[in-house]
């Protein structure tokens, strides 16, 4: 009997993909932890997120995981004593405004925004925040991700047990992906819609209006 026979047995039990799963990191939005394996973002890991124009809720959307993250020490701190993990911004588009970081709780003297000169040195850049062991999260919005650049970026992450936060543009849908979660912003009149479209251990869904 071959497997695909032996699966559609209905007396066959198929373990819940979620037993096992790594604890997720506390998205701030149950809606969303409800949907992802481990009850949130997935850590030590690469996160996608897919968006057609920038300031839709993407950064909304992070703000309670990572204030909580620059408040929390690292695996492995300066010296004998640990500190908080640095929230290193790659290439961002725009200038981070600092008020509103400080009053969604963001501890800016964690706060680390590097500019590279170019898409090589961006994710250069990004790599050995992520690998480096001090950084809580790593944002960066690269102008190209292929899958072998995110197969490294993924195992940055791992070795530097941090999450990596790639912002893409909705075109990079249809390639292939080694994040961990890929999502799908959009712009509705009730709000923003948050597409799963790929969640390691889950299922795609769609949540309506979630910000």
């Amino acid at each position: 009997m071959s497997l695909e026979k032996l699966l559609e047995n209905p007396r066959v039990w198929r373990g819940s993909s979620q037993v096992g799963a790594r604890p997720g990191l506390a998205s701030g939005y149950p809606q969303l932890d409800r949907c992802l394996p481990g009850g949130g973002w997935p850590q030590q890991a690469l996160t996608e997120i897919l968006i057609g124009q920038y300031g839709i809720g993407e950064l909304r959307l992070l703000m309670p995981a990572l204030a909580r993250l620059s408040a929390e020490e690292t695996q492995a701190g300066s010296g004998d004593q640990p500190e908080p993990g640095w929230i290193a911004w790659v290439a961002p588009p725009f200038q981070p405004y600092t008020p509103a970081l400080q009053q969604y709780g963001i501890d800016l003297s964690r706060l680390l925004i590097v500019r590279p000169k170019g898409s090589s040195e961006l994710l250069w850049s990004a790599e050995q925040a992520l690998s480096s062991g001090t950084c809580a999260a790593v944002l960066l919005w690269p102008d190209t991700l292929d899958d072998q650049a995110g197969r490294r970026l993924q195992l940055a992450a791992e070795k530097g047990a941090s999450w990596a936060i790639a912002f893409r543009p909705l075109s990079a849908r249809q390639q292939a992906s080694a994040a961990a979660l890929r999502l799908e912003l959009q712009s509705t009149g009730q709000g923003t819609r948050v597409h799963i479209l790929k969640s390691r251990g889950g299922r795609p869904t769609v949540l309506d209006s979630l910000l």
